[in-house]
C-alpha cells in the first residue's frame, strides 16, 4: 500500500510538471495579435455583434468597433428581441453613424440556439470578405480590427481566434473566470493542434471568431452548429474538419470582455458550456473532471493531512509540495499570459473545487432538460456514454 502511493503521489508530480511544459510552449506560440506584419491590401470585413438584452453594454461596444482605424468596415448589429432598452440605443447610435446597421432579429425557429440563429441572420446581412463576430460585452480598441487582420492574413488562416483580457471584480469571476484561459493553456499543445485534425485539439473563444467569408460558407455557417451550445468550439471543428486552418492569438492589448457581473450570471454561464464542450459524452467527462481534481486537490490535501499528524511519509511531504508548488507555478505563469492577478494562483484549490460543482451541475441540468441561457431553455441535448 506505501509502495502504491508513493507512486500515486509521483504521478500527480510528474503529470503537473507536463502541463508547465505544455505551457511555456503555448507561451511562445500564443502570440500577441500585434505581432504580425499589415498585409499589403485591407479586405473588406463585417464587424457582427448579437445582442439580446444588453443595454448595459451595448452602446459601449459598439462606440468601439465605429472607432476602429481599419480602412474598410461595416458594422451590423442584430437586436434579438431584446426586452430593454438596447433596441433604442441601438437606434440613437444608427442615427449618428452610417457605418451603423441595427437588424431586427426573426423568431427563434425549432431546432435552433437563439445565439446561434442571431449570427446566421448577421452572416447574411453581411458583405464582407471577412466576418467578424463578437459579443456585446466587449470593448475595443481603435486597432483591433487591423491586428486581428494582419494576423489572419500572415498566418494564411481560414479562422482566427482570440483570448481577450477578461475583466473579473467579484470573487465568483476572480476564481472561477480563469481556469478556462488556463485550460487552454495547460492542456492544449498548439504546437500539435494546428497540425492534425483530431476535434479534440481545439480551441475557440465567441468573443473573438475572425473567418474568411469563404471558408465560413464552406463549413455551412452556424447552420452547421445550430444545437451546439458551445458555438465557437464546434465551429473551429468544422474548421478542422473540413481541412482548413485556424491559428489562436492573444488579444488582450485590444479586446476586453467583462463576461459575467455576478456569482449567478457566472454560475449560469459555465453550466451552460462545460458539459455541453464534452459533446455531452458522460463517461469522458466524469473521467477528466476526476483526474483534475486529483491532481490539482490531493497534494494540498495531503500537505493539510500531514501538518495535523493524521499521515506520516517524507517522501508524500516531498511530492506533495512538489505538486503545490508546480499547480501555483502552472496558474501563475497562466494568470500572467491573460491578464489576471497573480495572487490569485494561491487559491487554485478553491477554484478546482467551485469548476467541479459547476461541472456536476452541468452535465445533471442537461441530463434533465433543464439547461438555460438568458431566459431560453436550451435545446435539449442526447446524451451519449462514450
Amino acid at each position: 500500500m506505501g509502495s502504491f502511493w508513493a507512486y500515486h503521489q509521483f504521478i500527480i508530480a510528474a503529470f503537473a510538471a507536463c502541463l508547465v511544459l505544455i505551457a511555456l510552449s503555448n507561451w511562445r506560440l500564443l502570440r500577441r495579435a500585434g505581432d504580425w506584419a499589415p498585409p499589403t491590401a485591407w479586405p473588406r470585413v463585417s464587424v457582427l455583434v448579437p445582442a439580446r438584452n444588453e443595454d448595459v453594454n451595448i452602446g459601449d461596444c459598439v462606440r468601439s468597433l465605429l472607432a476602429q482605424d481599419y480602412p474598410d468596415c461595416e458594422v451590423i448589429v442584430l437586436d434579438d428581441q431584446s426586452c430593454d432598452r438596447t433596441g433604442e440605443i441601438l437606434a440613437e447610435l444608427a442615427s449618428q453613424d452610417r457605418r451603423l446597421r441595427v437588424i431586427p432579429g426573426l423568431a427563434l425557429p425549432e431546432g435552433w440556439l437563439g445565439k446561434h440563429w442571431a449570427c446566421q441572420q448577421l452572416a447574411e446581412s453581411a458583405t464582407g470578405d471577412l466576418l467578424f463576430f463578437t459579443d456585446a460585452d466587449t470593448r475595443h480598441e481603435p486597432q483591433s480590427l487591423r491586428h486581428g487582420i494582419a494576423a489572419l492574413m500572415a498566418e494564411q488562416a481560414d479562422l482566427l481566434t482570440a483570448c481577450p483580457r477578461q475583466e473579473v471584480v467579484t470573487w465568483a469571476e476572480k476564481l472561477v473566470v480563469p481556469f478556462f484561459p488556463w485550460s487552454i493553456l495547460s492542456f492544449l499543445p498548439l504546437a500539435l493542434a494546428y497540425r492534425v485534425r483530431t476535434h479534440a485539439f481545439c480551441a475557440a473563444n465567441g468573443q473573438y471568431m475572425l473567418f474568411r467569408r469563404a471558408a465560413y460558407d464552406q463549413i455551412g455557417g452556424y447552420a452547421a452548429v445550430r444545437t451546439d451550445a458551445v458555438d465557437d468550439i464546434a465551429l473551429a471543428r468544422q474548421i478542422k474538419a473540413h481541412g482548413l486552418s485556424w491559428r489562436l492569438a492573444l488579444a488582450t492589448q485590444d479586446v476586453r470582455c467583462r463576461m459575467y457581473r455576478n456569482s449567478a450570471q457566472v454560475f449560469e454561464g459555465f453550466t451552460k458550456n462545460l458539459f455541453a464542450g464534452f459533446g455531452y459524452r458522460m463517461l469522458p467527462f466524469v473521467l477528466v473532471w476526476l483526474w483534475i481534481g486529483i491532481v490539482f486537490l490531493q497534494p494540498p490535501i495531503v500537505l493539510v493531512l500531514i501538518a495535523a499528524g493524521l499521515l506520516h511519509s517524507t517522501y508524500s511531504v516531498v511530492m506533495a509540495a512538489a505538486g503545490v508548488f508546480l499547480a501555483v507555478l502552472l496558474w501563475g505563469i497562466s494568470n500572467a499570459r491573460f491578464g489576471f492577478p497573480l495572487y490569485l494562483a494561491l487559491f487554485y484549490p478553491v477554484t478546482t473545487v467551485l469548476v467541479l460543482f459547476i461541472a456536476a451541475r452541468s452535465m445533471a441540468l442537461a441530463v434533465r432538460g433543464r439547461s438555460t441561457w438568458k431566459g431560453r431553455t436550451m435545446v435539449r441535448a442526447r446524451i451519449r456514454w462514450w
